[in-house]
């Protein structure tokens, strides 16, 4: 039966096209004002987010509004250090604005104490600041900004269950608002912890989730979840982390569908190769788990996607240097294997600091199958609706090449496959109802009832006086 879903709704693929005529129609939106055309591309019904890591898609509005508010939080109470002063522990890292929860605080020593603030007790110009330090807003913060000290930052804050419940809701109704129906985003449950910092069991803490995301606000957000589990490719227990990994999601398949890997590729301790004899071992203990893994984030020639594509992965996450390994590009067009692509991240980390020269728009064109995604929004302070136009104004898409793009977001997911059915064909309609809307010549005028929700991203670069 889920076979049969899936080949009805992907026969649909080709009946469901919208008006034959809207191809030449948004032409002719592309060069409406830019306000209009990133408001049309708000509210265009946009699919799936296929590569997102929750703590970096998190706002840090979201992580403060939470954190601060003992309804929302599970009761706890967390401290973020403001200052160097005499206790400093060496096995803590020296980064203002690391966070900690109220267990940690206690341990301390008064000294130690006296380095952090309640972080509902911050000063304004503190509150900024900690807000800012979460996420590339200034000139020069690049790939050692993000790898090395945001992360440090968000401390303890994905330790806490309630927090990670909050913001995730938070995150699928920013995403229902702009037009995205599925979201499948990276997640660990090995770290959780209670308030009083005893470890949650990973099998609890996916009952969490699961009764979190069935509750009324969650449901409301029209957004489909699912989870993968992601292995810090250059820790040196990786391999049990995997073994680990495989036997959770093999063992909550309704909830995590897939695993990953992810980690900066210019460590050489995360190489794919490492982990060949590993992954072979598992799939001859666990039934197929879905594969999605991080490759070609590199600035020069290398064979992590052909050696990431050996390990069993059909989707790559990031792909920028694919161009250079021509006999595994030749290998990825017109096949079933998707290149997850992250234009802002990639301009962000300075992979490709001018995006004009990004190697998307040779995969879109030559039949390398890919989708646009967001990767860390919250830490890059940008949303998807930032992605699609950043697509259509750099790389003139045309309206096929827009809606193909929604529709590899589901087609190449991980969800079940009648979930995937519904998904799909729930997209079609969406889409064929939205161009019908815009087809009359008039119909921009319609905009006006469109809210976007734009933040510090699309107003740095393009100046939207639109809401946050």
């Amino acid at each position: 039966m889920r076979k049969l879903l899936l080949f009805v709704a992907l026969l649909g693929l080709t009946s469901s096209v919208p008006a034959a005529d809207f191809y030449a129609r948004f032409e002719a939106i592309k060069r409406a004002t830019p306000a209009e055309l990133y408001t049309f591309l708000y509210a265009l019904p946009k699919g799936g987010d296929l590569h997102n890591h929750l703590g970096g898609a998190i706002r840090p509005e979201w992580w403060y509004a939470v954190a601060t508010d003992p309804a929302r939080n599970g009761g706890d109470v967390f401290y973020t250090r403001v200052k160097f002063g005499a206790g400093i522990d060496p096995g803590t890292p020296l980064v203002l604005f690391r966070t900690i929860r109220r267990a940690t605080y206690d341990r301390l020593s008064a000294a130690e104490q006296a380095d952090y603030t309640r972080l509902d007790q911050l000063a304004p110009a503190q509150r900024q600041a900690w807000l800012d330090s979460l996420r590339l807003d200034r000139p020069g913060e690049g790939r050692d900004e993000f790898f090395t000290w945001i992360w440090p930052r968000t401390g303890q804050l994905h330790q806490s269950l309630p927090v990670t419940g909050e913001t995730l809701v938070e995150t699928m109704k920013a995403y229902g608002a702009e037009g995205l129906r599925y979201l499948e985003t990276q997640i660990g449950v090995a770290y959780f912890t209670d308030n009083a910092g005893n470890p949650i069991s990973p099998d609890a803490a996916a009952d969490f989730l699961r009764a979190r995301l069935a509750q009324p606000d969650a449901v409301a957000t029209g957004v489909t979840v699912r989870f993968l589990i992601t292995v810090l490719r250059f820790s040196p227990i990786a391999e049990q982390q995997l073994a680990d990994a495989y036997k959770f999601v093999d063992g909550h398949r309704d909830l995590w569908v897939g695993l990953n890997m992810a980690g900066i590729e210019e460590n050489g301790k995360g190489y794919p190769a490492r982990f060949l004899a590993k992954y072979r071992e598992l799939r001859r203990i666990y039934p197929t788990l879905p594969l999605s893994i991080h490759a070609g984030e590199m600035d020069g020639p290398d064979q992590h996607i052909r050696d990431t594509l050996l390990l069993g992965a059909s989707r790559i996450g990031h792909g920028v240097n694919l161009l250079q390994d021509p006999d595994t590009l030749l290998l990825m067009r017109n096949n079933k294997y998707l290149v997850e692509i992250n234009l802002i991240s990639n301009r962000l980390l300075e992979y490709t600091p001018d995006l004009s020269k990004h190697p998307f728009p040779e995969y879109l064109r030559i039949g390398v199958p890919v989708c646009l995604n967001t990767d860390d929004r919250g830490m890059w302070d940008s949303n998807l609706t930032d992605e699609y136009y950043t697509a259509v104004t750099t790389f003139n898409l045309s309206w096929d090449e827009l809606v193909q793009l929604g529709r590899n977001s589901l087609a190449y997911s991980f969800v079940q496959p009648e979930v995937k059915a519904k998904l799909l064909a729930d997209y079609e309609r969406e889409v064929a109802a939205f161009s019908a809307r815009y087809l009359p010549a008039e119909s921009l005028g319609q905009l006006a009832a469109v809210k976007p929700v734009t933040y510090g991203y699309a107003r740095r670069n393009w100046g939207f006086p639109f809401a946050q």
